[in-house]
């Protein structure tokens, strides 16, 4: 699903399940440490004094939104009072698996540490549920709209970047064609619909691209009208991300203009959900939406 590319360029592979392994590995090696820690009664700020790291880096590692040195792996378990050879070398063979590179590396250039960190969760998670008020999901934009919300945000950056920018946005689109896609629920404040980007003739594409993508079997879209006036989620988007090991948290990713929050503390990621629930019965149901879509469309 990549764009072609001036000057010849060939187009960039795109993420399959092999290539998504490695975060899976970082998560599940991380929720292995974070039990191993847990059980010795050891803080994170003691374990992170032990691999001369602070506790930030210990929480990064325990979700697996970083990779681990082999080093400090075999610190930490004998820290935890780890000593079963065959028990250590398991873990520090995951360690070593979860410095593969992924698909998006590169683009290192041109990607934020913290967006680097969501891509790694969505390649990873099972189901995604979102709400969007000002932008289409980044699964389901078209190229052309793509660009529009790139040059939006990137206003000075030269045609070239802005091309890649649209690539990586497209490839990151590739997780739907899986073989076992997540399960995408979003739910669309009737603003991104009515806000223009690109003129009409752009936003008439992407509005029926929407409906199409709706008609998908893992793909759920709701929209919540103005007609129902405000709602709970308007203090601003959210996605949350779910995994198929019971082991691993749910995430919360709250973007922001130059950083995001990442949230997996129950109360925090249970609230979320709460207002993704209040809002699905509040939105149009999915059928309702493709129709509206095509309205929308049709009115442009």
């Amino acid at each position: 699903m990549t764009s072609d590319v001036p000057g010849g360029e060939q187009p960039d592979s795109g993420p399959d399940e092999a290539q998504a392994e490695p975060t899976i590995v970082r998560m599940l090696l991380g929720a292995q440490l974070r039990r191993l820690r847990e059980g010795a009664g050891i803080s994170p700020e003691k374990a992170g004094y032990e691999i001369r790291a602070s506790r930030s880096k210990i929480s990064r590692m325990e979700t697996g939104r970083v990779g681990f040195k082999a080093r400090d792996v075999e610190d930490l378990l004998t820290l935890y009072g780890v000593a079963d050879q065959e028990q250590r070398a398991k873990v520090v063979a995951l360690a070593r698996r979860s410095r593969a590179a992924e698909w998006w590396t590169q683009y290192s250039d041109i990607l934020p540490d913290w967006f680097e960190t969501y891509l790694a969760l969505e390649s990873a998670a099972t189901a995604i549920r979102s709400l969007e008020i000002q932008f289409v999901p980044g699964l389901f934009q078209t190229e052309d709209y793509a660009r529009a919300v790139t040059r939006l945000g990137h206003q000075t950056a030269p045609a070239q970047e802005v091309e890649r920018r649209v690539r990586l946005r497209r490839t990151r689109q590739d997780v739907l064609a899986r073989a076992h896609p997540p399960r995408v629920w979003a739910i669309l404040d009737e603003a991104v619909l009515r806000r223009s980007l690109g003129g009409a003739a752009v936003m008439r594409a992407q509005l029926r691209h929407l409906a199409e993508a709706a008609g998908m079997p893992h793909v759920t879209l709701q929209v919540v009208p103005f007609a129902r006036g405000g709602h709970a989620g308007g203090s601003g988007s959210f996605s949350v991300l779910r995994f198929a090991d019971a082991d691993l948290p749910d995430v919360v990713f709250i973007e922001q203009l130059t950083s995001a929050v990442y949230l997996d503390q129950r109360p925090d990621v249970e609230h979320y959900l709460e207002i993704a629930d209040q809002l699905s019965g509040e939105a149009l149901p999915p059928d309702a939406t493709t129709r509206f879509l095509e309205q929308v469309a049709r009115d442009l």
